[in-house]
């Protein structure tokens, strides 16, 4: 399985994105004033700014081109407006779920928990992070994994994140979450032009 490494901060800071849209709260590294760089840049192109959306919504799901394309043809056959069915595709895998539900710090570590086979969705436990939810679906912790140090530190501290209103947290299950709706365009926690990644895409 391919995997994404580029540096969260450096990646970040590139694509105009702040970290806490990852799950990351604070900086790494210090603000520099060293090697600013030149203080005018020139107008990007119109190119230059959809790759530049589209790079920015790969990275923030840890998705890859080849992948990324597939949710982009898949969202073109539907029936709606291809970049809200884009992002609703991107929100329903299994990965974003868990990291929504604060189950995991980031989609990243979202990502491996699920590879490792500590979620399920209706009972079946499900180690891909690309399953898409759909309406109705009840993701867990599986039995067995509930007794892992993480997922009892969570549930001792009371440390989850807020949910979208898309998602319900069961109120005497914590390590449990339903899925209500499919996520609209509003549901999206960060700032896109998904116009510009269909444009790209449309050529």
């Amino acid at each position: 399985m391919a995997k994404n490494s580029q540096p969260i901060m450096k990646r970040c800071r590139a694509l105009g994105i702040s970290p806490a849209v990852l799950g990351y709260t604070g900086n790494s590294k210090r603000e520099s004033n060293r090697n600013p760089g030149p203080q005018r840049r020139a107008k990007k192109s119109e190119y230059a700014l959809q790759l530049a959306e589209k790079q920015k919504v790969k990275f923030v799901y840890g998705v890859l081109e080849k992948q990324f394309r597939a949710y982009y043809e898949k969202a073109a056959r539907m029936k709606g407006n291809t970049g809200e069915e884009l992002m609703s595709l991107l929100e329903r895998r299994l990965d974003n779920v868990v990291y929504r539900l604060g189950l995991a710090g980031t989609r990243r570590e979202a990502r491996q928990l699920v590879n490792h086979g500590h979620f399920t969705v209706n009972g079946k436990r499900v180690n891909i992070p690309s399953y898409l939810v759909k309406a109705g679906d009840v993701v867990a912790v599986g039995d067995k994994s509930r007794s892992n140090a993480r997922f009892k530190k969570l549930v001792e501290d009371d440390a989850f994140a807020p949910t979208p209103k898309w998602l319900e947290k069961a109120k005497n299950a914590p390590l449990e979450g339903k899925v209500i709706a499919l996520p609209a365009r509003d549901d999206i926690d960060f700032d896109v032009a998904v116009n510009l990644i269909v444009e790209l895409y449309s050529k």
